[in-house]
């Protein structure tokens, strides 16, 4: 059954300016909505730990007089920016999937593809499986052990979309997913994995989670009606507490993998920049703000962009 949410083939949480609608027919306006390229907010954050960790590499790389992987670096930076786009489109489908029932009880998301019937469930799943296949292609492109390891992140992909359904953390999995980019870079430019890449990776947990929970301080109370549990939920009123130790240990990981690696003042600076970001997020946070809740989320896009703006500056100083 369509819902009137959907009339204009648009999804309520989604800019309808969005160059989606302005380039592509409207038969493919579903399936755009189901990767949510109308939001690219998503991968955008799933792309910056990535972005990071190859950066932090190339500094590892120069600073331990490795040579300037300078070609390499940007190779494999174009390559994490086409699997970001793809597999978070992939695993937005997916949950999708597994949150029909759910999308149809929310008023945020009941105007979605599956939910509003734009799209059939074999429609979207084999609209996952071609985002999949990209995935697939731009992982074989890295070393064995890289390619393991993307493997490997398939199994925390699948859960967190049950994760709401059985514990008050599910901003927790979404941060072992998204994060696994910390890992990623890394591994790709040196076939290993270091405490450096593991200390980034537990700095991009605490980051998701935090702005995770401001995302989710949108939906609290359908969430509450349907039983679905979260950290928004689960903080309440103490949000801007939890946000402090969040944030803080964020930033506190994150210079300790900076400073294992060796990095240049270029990359502090961009910590310090960061720092002041988040700050400005938790001065300002209006749990029931629903509005300003998502702009504030969507503010964690510059505060990847800053961090690793400043980590590959850092990279360039140190290059020979």
């Amino acid at each position: 059954m369509q819902n009137t949410g959907d009339i204009n083939g648009r999804v309520a949480d989604a800019p309808s300016g969005n160059w989606v609608y302005r380039v592509l027919p409207p038969t493919l306006w579903p399936y755009a909505q189901l990767a949510r390229w109308d939001r690219p907010i998503g991968w955008q954050l799933l792309m910056w730990p990535c972005f990071w960790s190859v950066a932090l590499a190339a500094n590892a790389s120069v600073a331990s007089g490795q040579g300037s992987p300078g070609f390499v670096v940007i190779y494999h930076l174009f390559l994490y920016f086409v699997g970001a786009v793809a597999m978070r489109g992939a695993g937005c489908a997916y949950n999708d999937l597994v949150d029909h029932e759910i999308d149809m009880s929310v008023a945020r998301t009941r105007s979605r593809p599956l939910p509003s019937g734009r799209v059939t469930r074999l429609q979207a799943k084999v609209f996952i499986a071609l985002q999949a296949l990209v995935g697939l292609l731009v992982l074989l492109q890295f070393n064995w052990f890289a390619v393991a390891l993307g493997v490997l992140s398939l199994g925390i992909v699948a859960l967190y979309p049950f994760a709401k359904r059985f514990t008050d953390w599910p901003q927790f999995f979404l941060g072992l997913a998204f994060s696994w980019g910390a890992l990623m870079g890394w591994a790709g430019l040196f076939g290993s994995l270091s405490l450096a890449s593991i200390v980034l990776y537990l700095a991009a947990i605490l980051w998701t989670i935090g702005y995770d929970t401001i995302y989710a301080h949108q939906d609290k109370e359908d969430d509450e009606l349907i039983g679905v549990r979260s950290t928004a939920r689960l903080f309440g009123d103490q949000t801007r507490l939890w946000l402090i130790g969040l944030y803080g240990a964020t930033l506190l990981l994150l210079l300790l993998s900076f400073a294992l690696v060796g990095t240049s003042w270029l990359a502090y600076l961009g910590l310090v920049v960061a720092g002041g970001m988040f700050a400005y997020q938790i001065a300002v946070l209006d749990i029931n703000d629903g509005e300003q809740c998502l702009a504030l989320f969507k503010s964690n896009n510059r505060v990847g962009l800053i961090i690793f703006a400043g980590l590959f500056l850092s990279f360039l100083f140190l290059a020979p």
